[in-house]
């Protein structure tokens, strides 16, 4: 064998060498499993629709919600979620305007997520939780009152590949101040729906 023939032979064998571990590091990479972040950060919007002795004051309203969620295990969260409602006194003349807030954390139990055909998914859930709910006044001259929540909540979310569409129906049942400051305090009861949108894995 000649010098010319040797290094040919050293040359193909280091490439051969070297396809061979660079076609291992890639099947050893398709095997690396990816990891899901354990937090989800969602913007809703939906209506609070009051019930009960609610309907009596409050008017039906518009509502932003920013909620975000802790997964414990794949089919246990915990969300917080903090909600600004537009509503308006209904039981004075002028209706003047109320912002109603919402806050309060709970748990979440979620099914697992069934698929419907190739693309599209759907993963139920339902929870409950504590907070409070706060109302003021946006141009009167007078305090907010403040008072305990819980709610109880069901939903589902729907998955468009890597489209997921959330939605969610809660169950107030509240402390009742009244608005005015005086008087006794009720229990007040309303719905709220919620919808939001966030991109995730399929």
């Amino acid at each position: 064998m000649t010098i010319r023939s040797a290094v040919i032979a050293a040359a193909m064998g280091s490439t051969l060498i070297a396809s061979r571990n660079l076609s291992a590091q890639e099947a050893g990479a398709r095997t690396v499993p990816q990891t899901k972040s354990r937090w989800e950060f969602l913007a809703l919007s939906g209506t609070l629709v009051p019930t009960g002795s609610e309907r009596d004051v409050l008017k039906r309203a518009d509502v932003s919600a920013a909620q975000l969620t802790f997964l414990v295990r794949p089919a246990v969260a915990l969300t917080s979620t903090i909600g600004w409602a537009r509503s308006r006194d209904v039981s004075i003349g002028d209706n003047p305007k109320l912002d109603v807030f919402t806050y309060d954390v709970g748990a979440e139990v979620r099914a697992p997520g069934r698929n419907l055909g190739e693309s599209f998914s759907i993963a139920p859930f339902a929870g409950t939780g504590v907070g409070g709910r706060s109302y003021n006044y946006r141009k009167l001259d007078v305090d907010a009152t403040h008072n305990l929540a819980g709610y109880a909540t069901a939903g589902a979310e729907f998955g468009v590949r890597r489209v997921h569409l959330r939605l969610e129906a809660r169950d107030y049942l509240t402390g009742f101040k009244p608005l005015s400051g005086t008087g006794a305090g009720l229990t007040g009861n309303d719905v709220v729906v919620l919808a939001g949108l966030r991109i995730g894995t399929r």
